[in-house]
């Protein structure tokens, strides 16, 4: 991917770590300072924390080596503590807060752009087009119908009416407010209130929409009801979604990779499981210990591996509790044939929801399927579910040994 700079405006070093073709954002080295930077930044490279450097200097350490990657199309969460700087990291995407060193890449219009040293024509074009903000508090226009709010983005962009009427219209009726385009906002609840917050991010067409605890006012019904929605939208247009919570079931329930962070470090990222099975250290397992791991695990991630699977004349053996079973794959690594004591025997399949597609001796299953439904359809077959990844490739075995094992851990 191409990283350019505003005329007038040196290019930034390249960073040690290279740049990803799928990446929509990249922060590298990132460091926001409150205060007197330069004073502040060198007590943090000698280690100092977030307190001795505000008792020393005065100045609040907003963000310190602040490395991710959000890949194109994923919701990252930033999740923490109040105070723990994840609003900070957030708000430098768009170049809403200052950065005292290091670069914060954009994917715009098919390059990187470091928002930190671009000129004020492409930041506001940034802005315009490819990122979007959902705030917590609405941040609607009282004075506006909700029609008029969701089209403010188009309108200071100089779109026509008619264009922007029927764009409007468009994302109004994606997140249910079609009856109430002509209303005036304070007539609509919060949660009403927030998915206007939503329409207007969408109507935009922006990339990158950034999300600060956007559902952390509401009602947890509400709250609940609107992550949702928003995982719902997410299948159909595909967004890049940078969001803020302090909720770590939230964080655990939409996130594709989760960012937790601590006096404004990064100190673990990766996805749900990995955040549950592997905390990195005393602070992540005090948030996790408390969370039920089949609110948040999948199968893959208890699963036997079929690297570590036995074999048999080259099949696959998956004994149950009826008898021997061997599973043949083809030459792209696939489930072929089914042998159960030596007779031919049918494979069935079930959807990423248990349903079941195909009925069958033996189970296969998206490698995604959820833990808690895999505990299920393992209940109501004799023999180990076969998990396959996206190609259909067989990917591992899920047996009761497994899920028990997985849990314990």
């Amino acid at each position: 991917m191409t990283v350019i700079a505003e005329p007038g405006v040196a290019a930034a070093v390249p960073a040690s770590k290279p740049s990803r073709a799928d990446n929509a954002v990249e922060l590298r080295d990132l460091a926001i300072i409150f205060g007197r930077t330069k004073e502040a930044l060198a007590l943090a490279d000698q280690g100092a924390n977030r307190d001795e450097i505000r008792d020393r200097t005065g100045a609040i350490l907003g963000a310190y080596k602040v490395d991710l990657d959000i890949r194109n199309g994923e919701i990252c969460v930033l999740m923490g503590l109040s105070g723990s700087g994840k609003s900070t990291v957030l708000r430098a995407v768009n170049g809403l807060n200052t950065t005292a060193r290091g670069e914060v890449m954009v994917c715009h219009e098919g390059a990187l752009v470091d928002v930190a040293t671009c000129g004020a024509k492409t930041l506001r074009d940034i802005r315009l087009k490819t990122v979007s903000m959902v705030f917590q508090q609405f941040g609607l226009l009282p004075w506006r119908s909700v029609r008029d709010n969701v089209g403010f983005g188009l309108e200071i962009r100089g779109m026509g009416a008619a264009e922007r009427r029927a764009i409007v219209d468009e994302k109004l009726e994606m997140v249910g407010l079609s009856n109430w385009a002509d209303k005036q906002v304070q007539e609509l609840s919060g949660g009403m209130q927030q998915r206007v917050g939503l329409a207007r991010a969408f109507a935009t067409d922006a990339d990158i929409l950034l999300m600060d605890e956007p559902f952390s006012a509401l009602d947890p019904l509400i709250r609940d009801k609107l992550q949702d929605d928003l995982l719902a939208l997410q299948e159909k247009l595909h967004k890049t979604i940078i969001f803020v919570s302090h909720d770590l079931s939230e964080a655990l329930k939409i996130g594709n990779r989760i960012a937790i962070m601590e006096g404004g470090r990064v100190v673990q990222f990766g996805a749900p499981a990995d955040i549950m099975l592997r905390p990195a250290d005393a602070y992540v397992a005090e948030f996790v210990k408390r969370m039920n791991p089949l609110d948040v695990l999948c199968a893959d991630a208890v699963m036997t591996p079929t690297a570590k699977l036995s074999r048999e004349a080259g099949a696959v053996m998956m004994d149950g509790d009826g008898g021997a079973v061997a599973l043949t794959l083809c030459s792209e690594g696939k489930p072929l044939t089914l042998m159960i004591n030596g007779q031919v025997r049918t494979i069935g399949a079930v959807d990423v929801s248990g349903a079941v597609t195909r009925k069958g001796d033996v189970v296969v299953a998206p490698a995604e399927l959820p833990l808690k439904t895999a505990i299920d359809v393992r209940r109501q077959s004799n023999y180990p579910i076969a998990l396959v990844d996206q190609l259909g490739r067989l990917a591992g075995l899920c047996d009761h040994e497994d899920i028990y094992r997985g849990l314990l851990r």
